[in-house]
């Protein structure tokens, strides 16, 4: 079902069939990173958008173990590893809930933190989105179930097999990005005509 790269559990089903490489150079699309940021479990998914059309490319959980430090240190190099290897050209990564368990807060924070310091060095812009808003822009609830993300993601990108919730998660945060990205693009091409 998958292999092991750098810290991370990676599906291989929808990657066979397309490139690594972005296809932006050729046919104008956008690759997109989400992110779903967690300090024992990171989901990560990424999107090609062609036009209106959002395809899967990859998909997988970043599982991580040990000390907390040891922990951040596999996120940074996985996702690193990932920008490396995809080049997208932009993240979309879940925010910070609020807890009541600082301690957790903290840990998530940190974890995120870790996330988003591995993208640095693809020079790609950052996209942060509530849970709420995510769940919202990929179910049309913001309040839906772990399971009703999986249902909408594999139906919205077309994939068969099941797909972890924090990979579902992950490609849901970018769907969520997609969708932004296409309805800014539709407001500003509005506000230029009028």
């Amino acid at each position: 079902m998958g292999d092991v790269r750098a810290g991370a559990l990676v599906s291989t089903r929808a990657a066979l069939s397309l490139p690594i490489t972005p296809l932006a150079t050729a046919m104008g699309s956008v690759r997109i990173l989400g992110i779903d940021p967690g300090s024992q479990i990171t989901g990560f998914g990424i999107v090609d958008i062609v036009g209106n059309r959002t395809t899967a490319v990859e998909w997988g959980s970043i599982r991580t173990g040990g000390e907390h430090s040891e922990r951040l240190r596999s996120i940074f190099t996985a996702v690193g590893t990932l920008v490396r290897e995809y080049r997208p050209a932009e993240i979309a990564i879940e925010k910070v809930f609020l807890s009541r368990n600082a301690d957790s807060a903290l840990k998530l924070g940190q974890a995120r933190a870790a996330a988003i310091c591995a993208t640095f060095a693809g020079d790609v812009s950052i996209h942060e989105y509530s849970a709420r808003h995510i769940k919202k822009a990929v179910v049309g609830r913001g309040a839906a179930e772990k399971d009703q993300v999986q249902r909408m993601v594999r139906m919205i990108l077309g994939v068969d097999e099941d797909i972890a919730p924090d990979a579902a998660d992950a490609l849901a945060a970018a769907i969520c990005h997609a969708h932004e990205r296409g309805t800014r693009a539709l407001v500003y091409r509005a506000a230029g005509e009028a």
